[in-house]
């Protein structure tokens, strides 16, 4: 793959991992050559602002991001004082994701507002102001901050990055975020439809847009024995089935088919997705057919390439090593 069509490659750091080995993953993921490496925060799983400062602290170069910080979960002055520590202290290394949190988890903490997208507008802008210094006064939307400034600020503001999936949130994304954060299962064919929706949003900007960054998560797993990973990525997607988005499914065409193939199989799903599928929605098999998956991606429109692990596969880090980053670096 050329050097100009390039993405940044990344990895994840699953919150199922056990805490005490982020240090020496994120430093391993360093040395290899991996240009970010991305933390959630799942509801009830280690944090990830802390996670983010380990990370950022065992390393040197490494970018380091968080998809994503639900925005109803986190009064936002909060979130620019823990925004301002890591990037005065890491400048150019801070990327904060942000998005609408998983419904369920909202609904069960007591944090499900009563419009998402404007919540989510709202507090965005609110932490845009905050961070640049402004003064800050607004109540709507759940929030409500009366006369708010910050004392100290980052000299270099870090990017704001919105997790999307559907069209008016990559829409917003696209007008008031600084780049947008694609999940797994996110296709190329879905991918560049989705650029078609976050560059409409860019068309709707009041002022001068910066280049947006697109960020794709993709489930990766790699081997030489290419049936092995297949068949261990197949597992996963199967087992993933009841998350599976519409939008994703839709892309693509498959929906229904999706549907009565889990309705026909149940349980052994897994030895009847299609190549196709397989192909679409992760990056696994031989290095090789990892390598063109990640190729598809970029020629779809994203800036980054983020490999997924298996949440119980922490050895995924060791295999991207070996196998696929010599691929590109």
């Amino acid at each position: 793959m050329g050097a100009a069509s390039m993405p940044a490659l990344g990895t994840i750091f699953h919150p199922r991992f056990p805490p005490d080995t982020l240090i020496d993953y994120a430093r391993r993921a360093e040395a290899a050559g991996f240009d970010e490496l991305w933390l959630w925060n799942d509801c009830f799983l280690p944090g990830a602002f802390t996670s983010a400062a380990v990370a950022l602290s065992a390393t040197e170069h490494l970018k380091v991001g968080i998809g994503l910080l639900p925005v109803t979960v986190y009064n936002p002055l909060f979130v620019a004082m823990e925004i301002t520590t890591l990037a005065c202290a890491f400048p150019g290394r801070f990327l904060p994701g942000f998005g609408h949190g998983v419904k369920v988890w909202m609904k069960q903490i007591g944090a499900a507002p009563v419009s998402s997208m404007k919540t989510l507008e709202q507090t965005m802008k609110v932490i845009a102001d905050l961070l640049r210094g402004e003064r800050v006064t607004v109540h709507a939307h759940g929030v409500d901050l009366d006369d708010v400034q910050m004392e100290v600020i980052p000299d270099q503001v870090p990017p704001l990055y919105i997790g999307a999936m559907r069209e008016k949130s990559l829409q917003l994304s696209g007008r008031i975020a600084n780049g947008t954060i694609l999940t797994s299962m996110s296709a190329p064919v879905y991918v560049q439809w989705a650029r078609e929706q976050i560059d409409a949003g860019i068309g709707q900007r009041e002022a001068d847009q910066a280049d947006h960054r697109v960020v794709v998560y993709t489930l990766a797993k790699v081997n030489p024995d290419g049936q092995a990973a297949r068949d261990a990525m197949r597992r996963s997607l199967a087992e993933g089935f009841p998350t599976w988005a519409d939008v994703h499914l839709d892309a693509l065409g498959i929906t229904g088919e999706s549907h009565a193939l889990h309705q026909q199989y149940g349980e052994d799903m897994a030895r009847h997705l299609p190549d196709a599928w397989v192909d679409a929605f992760s990056a696994s098999g031989t290095p090789e057919q990892a390598a063109a998956a990640i190729e598809r991606l970029a020629g779809a429109g994203v800036d980054a390439v983020i490999l997924q692990p298996q949440a119980d596969d922490p050895g995924c880090l060791d295999e991207y090593i070996d196998y696929l980053v010599p691929m590109f670096r």
